[in-house]
């Protein structure tokens, strides 16, 4: 099949190679070019903008960091919907907000397009592994059509509900997993800083009910100081943002996930930006005078 993909950054790219590792011909664009170059050397298709990449392809994905970024490749110039004869079916890979999903979802629907919102969850080792959970919202007999396409991306591809169900779904998982990763930070330089090693911590915890998924990263990244670019800090400040402003238009108190945001733009403020999402521990290292590390 022919595909359309625009986004190859941390996730795109490998979400791209298993496509084209199970025989996919892909056509593949993003702002920056060396992007793509094992793509290009795996026989993806260069495109010069979006338009070009779904052009004349039978489905297009996009992986993409920001809201404003989904709005700009499919409805801004050069964009999707300016192409003569873009992708009858578009999966946004990407965690978008509401409102975009749904000013899309219209322009779609005039356009006798499906346009199906597909969030994603397991990080990069998921998207290397093909193991993500594929969260999806839309047209139910579109998703069953493309569900072994899905398949190929992850392991777990659920259908939510109609369009925007599975950004909701996504945006919710986020803010609970960042939010965690704040607590964990302040739990382990309470412990460490009374004299634990984090190893032990880490092992007592593990064993014990207050283990968490988030915390089993913690001894490749955290204690080693390794806070290597995967979901960066930029994007869970933004996702944690998504998250907040929905609770804000619902009218739900959610006092604790505006202080967990707020940690993350200080962690923005203080230059982690581009770091992990982890690397927001610190910040309360910083403050707790005292570091996660082995």
């Amino acid at each position: 099949m022919e595909m359309g993909f625009i986004g190859v950054g941390y996730m795109g790219r490998h979400i791209a190679k298993n496509l084209i590792n199970s025989g996919h011909d892909l056509k593949i664009f993003d702002i920056r070019k060396e992007a793509a170059a094992e793509l290009l050397q795996m026989g993806a298709t260069w495109a010069d903008n979006p338009s070009q990449a779904s052009e004349d392809t039978q489905v297009t994905f996009m992986s993409l960091p920001t809201p404003k970024d989904v709005a700009d490749v499919v409805l801004g110039e050069g964009g999707i919907f300016e192409g003569t004869n873009p992708s009858p079916t578009i999966f946004d890979l990407s965690t978008t907000s509401i409102d975009i999903i749904e000013q899309i979802s219209d322009a779609a629907s005039k356009k006798k397009i499906s346009f199906l919102d597909a969030p994603v969850s397991g990080g990069t080792e998921g998207a290397i592994k093909g193991t993500l959970c594929v969260m999806v919202g839309g047209d139910e007999e579109v998703f069953q059509n493309h569900k072994e396409i899905l398949e190929l991306i992850g392991d777990k591809v659920i259908y939510c509900g109609n369009v925007g169900s599975g950004s909701i779904c996504k945006i919710v998982n986020n803010l609970i997993g960042l939010s965690v990763n704040v607590l964990l930070s302040e739990a382990f330089t309470l412990g460490v800083k009374a004299g634990m090693s984090p190893d032990i911590l880490f092992d007592a915890i593990s064993k014990s009910s207050g283990n968490t998924q988030s915390m089993q990263v913690f001894p490749a990244t955290l204690f080693k100081r390794n806070f290597e670019p995967g979901f960066q800090v930029d994007l869970a400040a933004k996702d944690v943002g998504l998250a907040t402003e929905m609770g804000r238009k619902m009218r739900i108190p959610m006092e604790l996930s505006n202080i967990v945001q707020q940690r993350y733009i200080e962690a923005q403020n203080q230059g982690l930006g581009q770091l992990s999402a982890n690397a927001v521990a610190l910040i309360q290292e910083t403050r707790s005078g005292v570091e996660i590390k082995q």
